[in-house]
């Protein structure tokens, strides 16, 4: 049987695992909270693993492996900003945004809980949230759908809107019946699936070498990939590169506080103290991926150096890892293992599509009818899921420069964007609405109009001036405001309600709302 033969099987039998889960989640999705939430009942462990899973996409197996191959370990930067991020993330938003936002009229998304936390009644702030995230988001499911379709591309030689065309119909069946449920659990399998991948592939080359060893000094003095005669400065991490750069990579760990689908999970904590183990899970999870792209970089560096093989990228790189788990196993592990790939595709992709169909129904549209019934939600979060898919296929039938170049600064939209505004949600009382819209409005504006300009964005990373400007105008406007009553005492109900869940964590969090949080508060 042919090598496609088995590829094909794989990817097969994943499709049908993913669409297995949706109908089961399906079947635990009996109202809208759970479409959207889950009905706040995810365990530490699909909570971490969901939260690893959507946010890495196809940059860890690919992106991070390639830039290591070629650069070397001045790209490290980035992966200890995002490392800290990640942890920091867990450690200081999640216990407080889990207990706030069912404090704040039980907010399901984080425009909701914006508006709630301040007691905003003009919806400007839920309108303004909900429209950045729809913005950025249909252009980031855009390009999990050009990602899904040069994956198909490349693996299968198959054609790219075929591509486009299976990779994101699968991906919206699954998020269609099974809603945020379905998209937690399939994470946990396309997690444990780049886990695994992460950990083997580099492990099978390493002991495939001659003299393992060299993974630490092959790349400096021998030529391999774009280096004719190696790179001397390889293993240095500051050699050309300037501060401002290590600076602004270190700063895409500021990107974590604003990310909706990430943030969405430690809502959907069935208590705040189950954040400590979830953030246990999330980061060993993450450091260990983190490894393994960079072992796979320097393995290859060796391997296809040494080898009579070539890395199939020969601009970017970036197939060194597809290449090295094509050589190493047999083509249906091969297959499953490359599935990895296709599942940080997918798993990014469905919790874009979840969470902007929530931001189109939860904050646009009950802006407008503000007492739906939950069938109607239902049904039209739902049809906002395949409304979505279909404008991000529509976009990637063409991809242009400009479309993925969106995409590499929504991380830092987000970040200044949302990044500011949840930390003060959580920490200053005095934050007002007022002061949430500017901050909101000068963070993406400023990443925008900086990420533009190439003499700005090649200077430095733009989410370090949209974060800086987000914050002095949310800090000043709100100074400059009054908070609206009842916010204060709302602040401390919610801080005494999760101090007192992560000083009991074996009783439940509705106990802990009605000890310290207040009967309001239930």
């Amino acid at each position: 049987m042919s090598d496609n033969f088995w590829l094909v099987l794989a990817i097969v039998l994943y499709f049908g695992l993913m669409v297995a889960i949706g109908f089961y989640s399906w079947r635990k999705t009996e109202k809208y909270d759970d479409y959207v939430l889950g009905d706040r009942g995810l365990s530490p462990l699909v909570a971490g693993l969901s939260a690893g899973a959507s946010d890495m996409s196809g940059w860890l197996l690919m992106g991070l492996p390639g830039a290591l191959f070629v650069a070397g370990m001045s790209e490290l930067w980035i992966v200890i900003g995002l490392f800290v991020g990640t942890w920091a993330n867990w450690k200081w938003i999640a216990p407080r945004l889990r207990a706030y936002t069912e404090v704040a009229k039980n907010s399901i998304t984080l425009p909701s809980f914006f508006e709630n936390r301040t007691h905003d009644t003009s919806r400007m702030l839920r309108f303004t949230a909900a429209v950045i995230i729809i913005f950025f988001f249909t252009f980031y499911v855009s390009s999990g759908m050009v990602s899904g379709g040069r994956y198909y591309e490349s693996t299968f030689g198959g054609d790219y809107l075929h591509g486009v065309l299976i990779v994101g119909s699968i991906t919206v069946l699954y998020t269609f019946i099974g809603g945020f449920l379905a998209v937690s659990y399939t994470d946990v399998v396309q997690g444990g699936l780049m886990f695994l991948a992460l950990v083997t592939v580099p492990l099978m080359a390493l002991f495939a070498l001659d003299n393992p060893a060299d993974i630490f000094s092959w790349a400096t003095s021998n030529p391999y990939g774009p280096w004719e005669e190696g790179n001397p400065t390889y293993f240095n991490m500051i050699a050309g590169v300037s501060a401002a750069t290590i600076v602004g990579n270190l700063a895409w760990g500021l990107g974590y506080f604003g990310r909706p689908h990430i943030v969405t999970r430690f809502m959907a904590l069935r208590s705040p103290s189950e954040a400590k183990s979830a953030r246990r899970t999330s980061t060993v999870w993450v450091a260990i991926c983190y490894l393994g792209a960079i072992f796979t970089a320097l393995v290859a560096t060796v391997y296809f150096g040494q080898k009579s093989a070539s890395v199939t990228d020969q601009t970017g790189f970036e197939t060194v890892f597809l290449d090295l788990a094509r050589i190493m196993f047999h083509p249906l592990i091969a297959g499953i293992v490359l599935t990895a790939v296709l599942a940080a595709i997918m798993s990014t992709m469905s919790s874009q599509l979840l969470i902007t169909s929530s931001a189109l129904i939860e904050d646009l549209y009950r802006i407008f009818n503000k007492n739906p019934n939950h069938t109607t939600l239902l049904v039209l979060s739902r049809a906002m899921v395949i409304a979505v898919a279909l404008v991000g296929m529509a976009l990637a039938i063409n991809p242009s420069d400009t479309i993925l170049g969106l995409v590499g600064f929504a991380w830092a939209g987000f970040g200044a964007a949302f990044g500011p505004v949840v930390v003060a949600s959580l920490y200053w009382k005095r934050l007002t609405a007022p002061g949430a819209i500017a901050g909101m409005i000068v963070g993406a504006v400023t990443v925008f109009v900086w990420g533009s300009v190439d003499a700005l964005s090649g200077a430095i990373y733009e989410i370090v001036p949209g974060v800086i400007l987000a914050g002095l105008a949310m800090v000043v406007v709100s100074l400059l405001t009054r908070p609206k009553p009842g916010v204060a005492e709302e602040f401390d109900r919610a801080a005494a309600a999760t101090d007192y869940a992560l000083a009991h964590p074996d009783e439940p969090f509705t106990e802990a709302l009605r000890n310290r949080g207040g009967a309001s508060a239930v």
